[in-house]
C-alpha cells in the first residue's frame, strides 16, 4: 500500500516538475521579457517599459491580427464543412470500411507536417500535378496560379489541420443512439430534420472539439504562409518568429506571444462553457 502511495507521489511530482520546468518557467520569463527594453547590443535592457504592449494597439498590427483571426476561422470552418460529413459516412458505415476511412485520415500523421507542406508545393505550383492533370483533362487552358496566394495558404491549412477536425467528430457521431434516431423517423421526422434537431446537437461537443483543435494551431502556425504562401502574408505567427529570430526584438516577440496565449486562453475558456452547457443539455 505504502509502495503504490510512493509510486504515485512520484509520478505526480515528476509531471508536475516536468510542467513547471518546461511550462510555468518559461512562462514567466517571457512575462517577465515583456515587461522589458529593447537593447541594441544585450537584446533586452532591465528597465519597466510597456512600449511593446502599446505597440500591439497600433493599426497594423491590429489589422494583422484581425487578419490572423480571419484566415484560422475560415480555415476552421472550411475544415468543419469539409470534415463533418466524411466524419458521418465513416461513424455510420460498416465497421470493415469505417475503420480503412479512419486509417485513411490518420496515414498524414505519419509523416511530418513540414515535409507534407513542401510536398504541396509540387501539387499546386504552376507546372505542378494538380495543374497537369486538369490541362490533360481539358479543363482548364492554361496552367493554375495557386502558389504564393491566399488560396494556397487555406489548402495548406485544411490539407494539415483536417485530421484534427475529422477524428473528434467521428468519436461524437458514433456514440449518439441510433434509437433516437430511429424513434425521430418513426414519430414521422423527415431525414433533414433528424439531422438538425437530433444529429447535430448531440454531435456539438465533436463540434467544439474539432474547431478548437484546429483554430488554435492555425492561429500560430507559421511556416504554410511562408513556403504556401511566399512570406506575402503576414501573420501573427509570422510576426512573432520575426521579432524573435530576424530583428531580435525579444520585448516586442514576447509581447505578441503573451496576447495569443491570451486569445488563444479565451477560446478554450468558451470551450469549456460549451462542453458544460452540452453536458448539461444531456443530463436533461
Amino acid at each position: 500500500m505504502k509502495d503504490s502511495r510512493l509510486f504515485k507521489r512520484f509520478i505526480i511530482g515528476g509531471v508536475l516538475g516536468w510542467m513547471t520546468l518546461f511550462g510555468a518557467i518559461p512562462t514567466f520569463l517571457l512575462v517577465g521579457v515583456s515587461f522589458l527594453s529593447r537593447h541594441p547590443d544585450n537584446l533586452v535592457e532591465p528597465t519597466f517599459s510597456l512600449t511593446s504592449y502599446m505597440r500591439l494597439l497600433e493599426p497594423e498590427l491590429g489589422a494583422m491580427v484581425l487578419h490572423s483571426l480571419f484566415l484560422a476561422a475560415t480555415a476552421t470552418l472550411l475544415c468543419l464543412l469539409i470534415g463533418y460529413p466524411f466524419a458521418y459516412i465513416s461513424a455510420r458505415a460498416i465497421k470493415r470500411y469505417s475503420r480503412l476511412m479512419l486509417l485513411l485520415v490518420m496515414i498524414p500523421f505519419w509523416t511530418n507536417s513540414l515535409i507534407r507542406t513542401y510536398a504541396m508545393v509540387a501539387v499546386l505550383k504552376a507546372d505542378g500535378i494538380l495543374s497537369k492533370t486538369l490541362l490533360f483533362l481539358g479543363i482548364i487552358d492554361a496552367p493554375l496560379k495557386i502558389m504564393y496566394t491566399q488560396t494556397a495558404i487555406f489548402i495548406g491549412l485544411i490539407y494539415t489541420l483536417l485530421p484534427f477536425m475529422i477524428l473528434p467528430l467521428y468519436a461524437a457521431i458514433e456514440k449518439i443512439d441510433g434509437k433516437l434516431v430511429e424513434a425521430s423517423r418513426d414519430l414521422g421526422a423527415s431525414k433533414w430534420t433528424t439531422f438538425r434537431k437530433i444529429t447535430i446537437p448531440l454531435s456539438m461537443p465533436g463540434i467544439v472539439s474539432g474547431c478548437m483543435l484546429v483554430f488554435l494551431p492555425a492561429l500560430g502556425m507559421f511556416y504554410i504562409p511562408d513556403i504556401l504562401g511566399g512570406a506575402r502574408t503576414m501573420l501573427l505567427g509570422n510576426y512573432i518568429r520575426d521579432q524573435f529570430l530576424a530583428t531580435r526584438d525579444l520585448p516586442m516577440g514576447a509581447a505578441a506571444s503573451i496576447a495569443m496565449t491570451l486569445i488563444m486562453g479565451c477560446m478554450l475558456v468558451l470551450y469549456y462553457r460549451s462542453v458544460r452547457r452540452s453536458g448539461r443539455r444531456a443530463r436533461l
